[in-house]
């Protein structure tokens, strides 16, 4: 399937479950959804199949715990094609409120995308198990300490 590019900021907001309560039009565009479909369906209804676990995982832990995050993020548009985000969640008293961007593309190419293959391969090899989930979130970690940076220090640095 094809890359999907676009302008413009995608904004959602969801419950603490992740139901998504409200999508922009940027949002309804890029994914191919309307407003009605994208309401009240979980947000995991673009997720794409490449985005490792263990990238989930952090994300979740990182804001069920009340703390904002950035991440780089693929997802799946209603008609299958795919497209990139550079997210910023932030949680709220109800839920989260996120806004992505489009990422640089080089940045994804040379760096992002690569990375999250081999985190996705180790998940696979480990059928998916919690185990390979925790192998997977050493390879960013192994990654991290290479570069002597912080998760968010990397984040900063690429985006």
């Amino acid at each position: 399937m094809a890359e999907i590019t676009y302008t413009g900021t995608i904004i959602s907001d969801t419950d603490k479950k992740g139901i998504i309560t409200s999508a922009n039009d940027v949002f309804q565009e890029v994914a191919g959804y309307s407003e009605d479909e994208l309401v009240g369906a979980n947000h995991n209804i673009v997720r794409h199949d490449d985005m490792p676990r263990a990238c989930f995982k952090l994300v979740w832990d990182t804001i069920s715990s009340g703390k904002e995050i950035r991440a780089f993020v693929i997802n799946k548009a209603k008609n299958g094609d795919h497209y990139w985000v550079l997210a910023h969640i932030t949680p709220t008293a109800d839920g989260y409120h996120a806004e992505r961007q489009a990422p640089n593309p080089a940045i994804i190419n040379d760096v992002v995308a690569p990375l999250y293959k081999q985190m996705r391969d180790k998940e696979k090899e480990m059928n998916y198990s919690n185990e390979g989930m925790e192998a997977a979130t050493q390879i960013l970690l192994d990654v991290l300490t290479d570069k002597g940076l912080s998760y968010d220090e990397l984040i900063d640095a690429l985006a």
